[in-house]
């Protein structure tokens, strides 16, 4: 399939359609793909109408109009699939390796707008104080217009201590806010806040699932285990997702070798792909608790969903996003590439997530400015003396509730087991 799409990429890039291809090779009138084929001499016929006879502002090169029409070819697939110019396909490499110019957000269209699906934790965005739902109207004062996520990004990202300023309408308030941000070299540790807390229970949070959370987790899980780990609290709230691969190395660490932990299924019986454990650590045995709201997404949820299904870890918090999709990054000339959605993934027992999400066990609903709070409690944990926090955020420090409620599920199982 993918390369059936490449050739159709090239031949339009060319400005060449396939059926000349067909005519120019003699080929039969019973020609496999002449849907396909008639469509492109279409499309080639519009290209060459609008360039010989538009008179505007915008530029019509066939460069232009091209990359123009496979914009919206893309974004009316559905909501992740997207055509990556050079400078949009090289920041999304740069996000499969945690380091960019930018100010920490991630963001979604929806409805015709830019939504953030959550500022990336200990970023300049969730310093400020940008959330979950926020609406993108302005970028440094200027209206978003025609708004698409490549141009969206490319206004907000930028060289490290430059200054941004971005506008937006928060509907749970009904206010329109003006966020000044300094950007920075957004070189993100995807595993935080590994600690110890009362009874030998661990905590540790995945903020998103990148090329070395697999080493990130495996390393801070052996710290706590070290210190004499009794059970672990998995904080996957706001997780937006990222590498399928990432997802599978943090469930390796519990799966026994050959066990399936997920799988993935295209457009075809045979294109479906089983993720299985390989083994290779010590048996951990000790219960666990995954913490999941509705920012817990994509790749989060294959942890969530494999951990809930095979009865490794109990589900605490709120209903996760439902993006149980997969997205193939695919490179074409010229320094650009696709991201398409190829595949939707299952939990072992073939149980889709998509638009469905995780449904916890023990349901803990917090409120929108509760959660603001913990998320910043989160990112600033060098601030522990209750006055400086509160002199800096202007709050005391709030209770986690649903991190409160995963230690008692924890000790309860715990103390059923007579430890």
């Amino acid at each position: 399939m993918l390369k059936r799409f490449l050739l159709i990429a090239t031949a339009v890039f060319a400005g060449y359609g396939l059926a000349q291809i067909a005519a120019r090779s003699g080929a039969p009138s019973w020609w496999p793909d002449r849907d396909r084929d008639r469509n492109v001499k279409y499309f080639r016929e519009v290209l060459q109408l609008v360039k010989e006879n538009y008179v505007g502002d915008a530029s019509a090169s066939y460069d232009d109009l091209t990359r123009a029409a496979l914009d919206g070819l893309l974004s009316q697939l559905d909501p992740h699939s997207q055509f990556l110019r050079a400078d949009a396909y090289q920041e999304t490499e740069e996000e499969m390796t945690n380091a960019f110019g930018g100010v920490g957000i991630q963001v979604e269209m929806r409805d015709n707008q830019i939504v953030i699906i959550t500022p990336i934790a200990g970023t300049p965005a969730e310093h400020a104080g940008l959330r979950r739902g926020d609406r993108l109207l302005k970028i440094d004062g200027k209206s978003i217009e025609n708004p698409t996520i490549e141009k969206t990004v490319k206004l907000v990202r930028g060289e490290p201590d430059t200054l941004v300023t971005v506008t937006i309408f928060r509907p749970s308030t009904k206010q329109t806010l003006d966020f000044p941000l300094l950007r920075a070299r957004i070189r993100l540790e995807s595993v935080r806040n590994a600690t110890m807390l009362p009874g030998g229970l661990g905590y540790l949070q995945i903020t998103q699932f990148s090329e070395r959370t697999g080493k990130e987790f495996q390393a801070a899980l052996v710290g706590l285990e070290k210190q004499g780990l009794r059970g672990l609290v998995i904080d996957l709230r706001n997780n937006p997702g990222g590498l399928v691969d990432a997802a599978i190395d943090v469930c390796n660490e519990f799966f026994e070798k050959g066990e399936l932990i997920v799988y993935t299924q295209g457009r075809t019986p045979e294109s479906r792909e089983n993720f299985n454990a390989d083994g290779g650590h010590a048996s951990r045995r000790y219960p666990m608790a995954i913490l999941v709201n509705g920012g817990t997404a994509s790749a989060a949820e294959i942890v969530s969903g494999a951990m809930k299904d095979t009865k490794r870890a109990v589900i605490v918090g709120e209903k996760s996003f439902g993006k149980g999709s997969v997205q193939s990054v695919i490179a074409l000339q010229n320094g650009e590439g696709l991201k398409l959605t190829t595949a939707r993934y299952y939990t072992p027992s073939g149980i889709t997530i998509h638009e469905k999400g995780i449904q916890p066990q023990v349901e803990v609903e917090v409120s929108a400015d509760d959660e603001s709070k913990i998320r910043l409690q989160q990112s600033r944990p060098d601030l522990t003396a209750p006055a400086e926090f509160n002199e800096r955020f202007g709050f005391t420090r709030i209770e986690d509730a649903q991190l409160n409620a995963a230690t008692e599920v924890l000790t309860g199982v715990l103390a059923a087991r007579g430890q």
